[in-house]
């Protein structure tokens, strides 16, 4: 009788964290669609994951004006970008995944952070605090585009993590401030942190259009897997 060899591979798994939905108070849509889509066509099992909190602020993104008397949850708002399949924050275990990608948007400044609010001076959530450093412990590896690697810097500082913003130098300064070391990129590229297992890309903190944010994010997208 004849062996039949049956080829069983599991799916490297990412989490995808958002911060709401809508560029100017939540998770940049463009950056996360091009992700999604990434992801999806290399084979992964993508959860997207965001913190079960309310919104610093409500933006109408046809005016730019704040909507005063409207909350938002940030986890109920990042389900639009990801068809109703979302999972808290408070919830993900660092070594439950293969690798964690941080996209960016005025939510990562507003509701991860409080880097809109206090520039250089500013904090990061502690849940994602806690997720940040655990991952790396665990040696997984990481992703973090647009004004996200300011969630890094916060995190990694101490470990000297190498990232970049595009070439801001007011956003640049901030992350060293941290700790980081920031490195100038075109927003067609990347920069990998070999030692940390992270991986950067300006995204739309130069993107002028969507094709231009997504060859970087292809990239970051691979060499993250890469790491895998």
């Amino acid at each position: 009788m004849r062996r039949i060899s049956i080829d069983v591979r599991m799916k490297t798994k990412v989490a995808l964290i958002l911060s709401g939905c809508g560029v100017y108070d939540g998770a940049e849509i463009h950056e996360s669609v091009l992700t999604l889509l990434a992801l999806a066509k290399a084979g992964t099992q993508t959860s997207c994951i965001a913190p079960d909190i309310t919104q610093r602020h409500v933006i109408d993104h046809a005016t730019g004006e704040e909507l005063e008397d409207e909350d938002r949850n940030v986890m109920s708002e990042a389900a639009r970008i990801s068809r109703g399949e979302i999972l808290p924050l408070d919830n993900i275990k660092a070594e439950n995944y293969d690798a964690f990608i941080y996209v960016g948007g005025f939510g990562v400044a507003k509701n991860l952070s409080s880097y809109a609010f206090d520039g250089a001076d500013y904090d990061v959530d502690p849940a994602v605090i806690d997720l940040i450093q655990a991952a790396h412990e665990a040696g997984k590896a990481q992703g973090f585009m647009c004004i996200a690697p300011v969630l890094a810097a916060r995190a990694l500082g101490e470990k000297h993590v190498q990232l970049t913003i595009g070439n801001d130098p007011d956003t640049a300064a901030a992350l060293v401030a941290k700790g980081a070391q920031h490195i100038a990129c075109p927003v067609d590229s990347i920069v990998v942190d070999e030692a940390n297992r992270v991986v950067s890309t300006p995204a739309y903190m130069l993107a002028k259009s969507i094709t231009e944010a997504e060859s970087g994010i292809n990239q970051l997208v691979t060499a993250v897997l890469k790491f895998c």
